[in-house]
């Protein structure tokens, strides 16, 4: 039985933290994708939405709550 020296034992830490890396960068990687995924989501609802929008954007029925003044005063 060979006792490993101290520079295979730096080789085995290093090859032990390259497959750490290599899964969280794989771990990573399915979350951005993930995220571009609902990115894109996103984007094809807020188009939807302004498709539905009366022509014109609607702009003067839109209402301003802070022009508004509360019944109590």
């Amino acid at each position: 039985m060979d006792i490993p020296t101290p520079i295979e034992n730096r080789l085995i830490d290093l090859e032990i933290k390259a497959g750490f890396t290599e899964d969280l960068l794989d771990q990573l990687n399915a979350q951005v994708f993930r995220q571009q995924q609902q990115i894109d989501a996103l984007i094809h609802e807020l188009r939807t939405l302004r498709d539905r929008m009366p022509e014109g954007g609607g702009g003067a029925d839109v209402r301003n709550l802070r022009d508004e003044i509360p019944p109590h005063y």
